[in-house]
């Protein structure tokens, strides 16, 4: 279960971008006089925001999950392995920005019928990206500096090929390698 919490986060953090773009294309800006501490004058703002207003929580969400993220790694438990072979695949970060995010703000906002669609599909893809293991592909995290690789390694157990790594960290052959599991090839990693 903890690992399908972290699939579904990794998701949601991959659509970051898309949540900065639906509020700068969607929010309406009061024309006219707005007092902070008037609270008519907040709901005027917020009853006509309502894409606005669900994209920044949703950020906020991707702000959380990203912590959370970051603190499981630091209490990794797993015996670190050492890296034998490893080659980058960060190209799939722009993969999935090029193909999934992109064409999702062309979307008529103003349309309740184009908004649900807008979220059938983004609950469909979702849905698709975890059971399919693409849920790594994430623009967000490669605007915050990580890296995908996919190596082979040298556990205590064994060796195992074709491992994913999600790491801030550049790694090279021969380095130790502490992880997260967040699938039994899909591994969230910093430097052991």
């Amino acid at each position: 279960m903890r690992n399908t919490r972290r699939k579904i986060d990794l998701y949601i953090l991959s659509l970051g971008l898309l949540f900065i773009f639906f509020i700068i294309i969607t929010i309406k800006i009061p024309v006219q006089q707005f007092s902070i501490k008037e609270w008519s004058h907040w709901k005027v703002l917020l009853s006509e925001n309502p894409i606005p207003l669900i994209s920044s929580t949703l950020l906020i969400y991707c702000f959380f999950s990203y912590k959370r993220f970051d603190f499981d790694l630091k209490g990794a438990t797993d015996i670190p392995f050492e890296i034998k072979k490893i080659e980058s695949i960060n190209y799939e970060h722009l993969t999935f920005l090029a193909t999934y995010v992109v064409p999702l703000i062309s979307f008529d906002f103003s349309s309740g019928r184009q908004m649900v669609v807008l979220a059938l599909l983004l609950i469909v893809m979702g849905i698709i990206y975890i059971k399919t293991d693409l849920f790594y592909a994430n623009p967000s995290l490669a605007l915050m500096g990580f890296h995908i690789y996919r190596v082979d390694g040298e556990f205590k157990t064994g060796s195992r090929k074709g491992i994913i790594l999600i790491c801030r960290s550049k790694f090279i052959a021969g380095d130790k390698v502490s992880y997260i599991k967040l699938d039994d090839r899909i591994y969230y990693a910093k430097k052991g």
